[in-house]
């Protein structure tokens, strides 16, 4: 008997999934909105789909993956963007969407199961209490809280809060181990650095503990400008009035608007610039107070003087935003792609200035203002005309030439993703937390090849994908 068949007899009643078209669907993620990753991750594909009712389930699962030596990668809802969530060396898809429950509900805090989904989550808390989360993905209706912690690093409400690796976005961390006998470990404080951000590659996010902040209905905004650099002025200008409450803020060039967000289309000209923004009600006198001190801004459009009939067909402004952006302009374009800049503070708006007038229409910028270690500064999401991977290479070379740190969204690893290093407590917890290696393989360098240099422009090919 092999170790699959073993493994679905020891998990008999379980909601086992083993059809391969369904199991291939659930093995992917947004991988594809990289046309390197398209290329290597394409056939990538899991054994079989486990979807536990529980948290004694998930432990049951674990067991089982440990004693017959099969991988176990751990899903959510597959809204990741490098293949985070993609199983490498096949095995077992965990997906965590029947562990849905929020749990808790009280002043400042949320706890819910890792695979509620975001927007239920503010739900319930709105309902309940006048609160909502402090951030979220664009892909807030979809997301799950556990893979946004697993995969995320910011986004919506990034402008007040920072980074999920803030000390404070989260408060605890409910989290399993892959050994013989699985443990339950509570993680709070520096120990959450642990397991966010680690792709699942050391341990099993089962439950969170969020912090909470006053709900509002937002008001979308989106200011117009005739030039893109006038809007990157406006929107470092605004992001630092104290007294203005946004959620979200994010310049984006011409033609990117027109050419993309099809259903606010009307409200812009191809040839505008627009910055999109979220402001909370009681702050739009003085928002728009403020825009009327810009000679070179105008309000295209206000979500809170809109028809109702015509706001219906509109998606809300954060779909335009963040990874959203990409997204949209892949259904036009399907040819383009993205990379993920930090235009270090003091200099930010400079440095945009910079790579705008080096890069042009091949690179058309997209930035997303956010607070960086108390700062208010910005990172981008430019869309890239693809052409060629070395002509990719070539331009985030350049990006990092002129002093714009490139997070890689064109590799699937986490070192080659941003950090360009080893996290030494990540990897220390992994050799912990799953000594056999089986958490998300080939997604960790530091574990799989301990000498690799993180300096040179070599890809890192996990030797289970190579095979494959």
């Amino acid at each position: 008997m092999s170790a699959l068949d073993s493994l679905k007899a020891d998990l008999s009643g379980l909601q086992i999934e083993d059809n391969p078209q369904i199991v291939k669907q659930k093995s992917r993620d947004f991988f594809w909105y990289s046309p390197v990753l398209k290329q290597q991750l394409d056939h990538v594909t899991g054994d079989l789909v486990v979807t536990p009712k529980s948290e004694a389930e998930v432990i049951r699962v674990l067991k089982s993956c440990y004693a017959h030596d099969v991988p176990v990668t751990v899903r959510g809802a597959g809204t990741g963007n490098y293949g985070q969530a993609m199983p490498l060396s096949g095995g077992v898809i965990l997906n965590l969407a029947e562990l849905n429950k929020v749990k808790e509900i009280r002043p400042g805090v949320v706890v819910a199961e890792a695979g509620a989904i975001i927007s239920k989550i503010d739900e319930e808390t709105r309902a309940h209490s006048g609160q909502e989360l402090r951030l979220h993905p664009s892909t807030y209706r979809t997301a799950t809280i556990g893979g946004f912690i697993a995969g995320g690093s910011g986004g919506i409400g990034s402008i007040n809060w920072g980074g999920l690796r803030d000390l404070g976005n989260v408060i605890r961390l409910r989290v399993l181990t892959l050994e013989a006998e699985p443990r339950v470990l509570e993680m709070t404080g520096e120990d959450l650095h642990k397991v966010m951000h680690a792709y699942g590659t050391n341990g099993v996010i089962t439950e969170v503990e969020m912090p909470l902040t006053a709900a509002y209905d937002w008001v979308d905004v989106v200011v117009g400008f005739d030039a893109f650099m006038d809007g990157v002025r406006f929107a470092d200008a605004v992001g630092n009035q104290d007294g203005l409450l946004l959620k979200e803020l994010a310049p984006i060039s011409a033609p990117l608007p027109h050419d993309y967000f099809l259903r606010h289309q009307k409200y812009i000209r191809k040839d505008q610039s627009v910055v999109v923004c979220m402001v909370a009600p009681f702050a739009m006198d003085a928002f728009a107070a403020f825009v009327g001190r810009q000679p070179k801004a105008s309000i295209l459009y206000r979500s809170d003087t809109v028809d109702e009939d015509a706001k219906k067909g509109l998606p809300p402004v954060y779909e335009l935003a963040w990874n959203h952006t990409t997204l949209r302009g892949l259904r036009v374009d399907p040819a383009i792609t993205y990379l993920q800049v930090l235009y270090p503070f003091p200099n930010h708006v400079e440095k945009v200035r910079i790579m705008t007038d080096l890069l042009g229409d091949e690179v058309p910028a997209h930035l997303e203002f956010v607070r960086f270690d108390g700062k208010i500064t910005c990172f981008g999401l430019p869309v890239v005309r693809y052409t060629t991977e070395e002509r990719l290479n070539e331009i985030m070379r350049l990006h990092e030439e002129n002093g714009c740190p490139i997070f890689n969204p064109h590799r699937y690893t986490l070192e080659e993703g941003g950090m360009k290093q080893t996290d030494d407590v990540q990897l220390a917890f992994k050799r912990e937390a799953d000594p056999k290696g089986l958490l998300n393989p080939g997604k960790m360098i530091a574990w799989e090849d301990p000498n690799y240099d993180y300096s040179s422009d070599k890809l890192f090919l996990f030797p289970g994908l190579k095979r494959a």
